[in-house]
């Protein structure tokens, strides 16, 4: 039997925290294992309930949702966590980044997508909505224009650096996709389960800013990926 999804939810709103609370437990594969109203709380409830994936809540209380995703980073470096919030103002994005998130969602994303971004970061993926995924494709084309007054050698296309974001695990997967295996031989080469290489086969293609499987497989030949 697969071991569920442990969940640590932290958000303050407590109408909203129950709604969410109520779609979760619908889910077979996922155990909200603690929740908290704050930062502070949450911190102290990583150590003793050791959860696989945290959603995390911008707008708290207290030390406020950034300053927790950084302290929590601290003391589990390796959890993931998926920030939902309210909140869609660009400048909030890199500040996202830099605290450590693996992801981003707006409240009021559906059900199922949220189920699938949580399972994506829990998976070792990133998940960012398709306005921060946006945000984050802007702020690349920027730095990969150089000054028109500055002679310089041809900057890096925008797919090449979000290529570079690509984990270790995503470039095997990508490796495996470019010999024509599919997800389930995808699996088996990697002792891993179908669900989890196609959370990051959807990263991949967020990624590389492709619509299907052929033109990640395409881009990746362009870049020397592999």
């Amino acid at each position: 039997m697969t071991k569920p999804l442990r969940l640590l939810l932290v958000e303050d709103d407590e109408l909203f925290r129950l709604g969410l609370q109520v779609r979760m437990q619908q889910e077979a594969g996922i155990e909200i294992v603690a929740e908290a109203e704050d930062g502070e709380t949450a911190i102290a409830l990583v150590s003793r309930q050791l959860p696989d994936v945290v959603l995390l809540d911008i707008g708290l209380p207290g030390i406020g949702g950034l300053e927790t995703c950084r302290q929590l980073k601290q003391v589990a470096p390796t959890l993931p966590i998926l920030v939902l919030t309210s909140q869609s103002q660009k400048t909030l994005i890199p500040q996202i980044i830099e605290a450590g998130a693996q992801g981003y969602c707006l409240k009021g994303i559906g059900a199922e997508t949220l189920v699938l971004a949580l399972r994506s970061v829990a998976a070792g993926a990133s998940w960012w909505d398709a306005a921060a995924t946006e945000e984050i494709r802007t702020a690349l084309d920027h730095r990969a224009t150089p000054p028109a007054a500055v002679p310089s050698v041809p900057a890096s296309n925008p797919t090449q650096l979000l290529a570079a974001s690509l984990t270790q695990r995503e470039l095997e997967i990508l490796t495996l996709m470019s010999s024509g295996k599919n997800n389930q031989e995808i699996a088996a080469a990697l002792h891993i389960t179908p669900g989890t290489v196609r959370v990051h086969v959807h990263s991949i293609l967020q990624k590389l800013d492709v619509r299907d499987r052929t033109q990640a497989v395409l881009a990746a030949i362009q870049q020397h990926l592999v």
